[in-house]
């Protein structure tokens, strides 16, 4: 038998009501949530990893299963690890201070992080979180109150605002 480094990452599937989420975690926190629809850009196999990367793993699931309950507004409690470029991180790190029941536009993304030009690559930036609902890119919107694009489908975006109760044209 082989045997698991450190670094090797836990794995898992979680059934929720928008479809099978995969779960992927290091030693260093939850590394990525993958939507269905996304399964074939980031294929990874159920596995075990190191205790640390499981710890994290249950963990996430644990939330993400209280949120889907309406049971958790907020994921701040839990240890992330994405990988990205340090604009792209300190977008991701902006999106987490989107409440539960809020959104934001690009553009208020862009003055959160100091850069209030910077829409056009905050989407990019947002269209790469590796780690959406719990990192939640789902709670931006266009400036003008409707959906614009999400890894999971418009469709998931819009049952997850409306799970948040948010209320914009787009939803009604």
């Amino acid at each position: 038998m082989k045997q698991r480094t450190e670094s090797e990452l836990a794995v898992t599937s979680l059934k929720t009501p928008i479809g099978i989420l995969r779960l992927a975690a290091s030693e260093d926190g939850l590394v990525a949530v993958v939507f269905p629809e996304e399964k074939k850009k980031r294929e990874f196999a159920d596995m075990r990893g190191c205790d640390a990367a499981q710890a994290h793993l249950d963990a996430a699931v644990k939330a993400l299963n209280e949120y889907f309950a309406g049971k958790r507004k907020d994921f701040s409690d839990l240890k992330l690890a994405p990988k990205g470029t340090e604009f792209q991180l300190g977008v991701w790190k902006a999106l987490r201070k989107i409440p539960f029941g809020a959104t934001k536009s690009y553009a208020d993304i862009a003055r959160m992080i100091g850069n209030p030009k910077a829409m056009r690559a905050v989407g990019l930036a947002n269209g790469k979180n590796p780690i959406p609902i719990i990192v939640p890119c789902h709670r931006v919107i266009g400036a003008n109150g409707t959906l614009t694009g999400f890894g999971g489908g418009l469709p998931t975006k819009k049952w997850l605002l409306t799970h948040e109760g948010v209320t914009t044209p787009a939803l009604l």
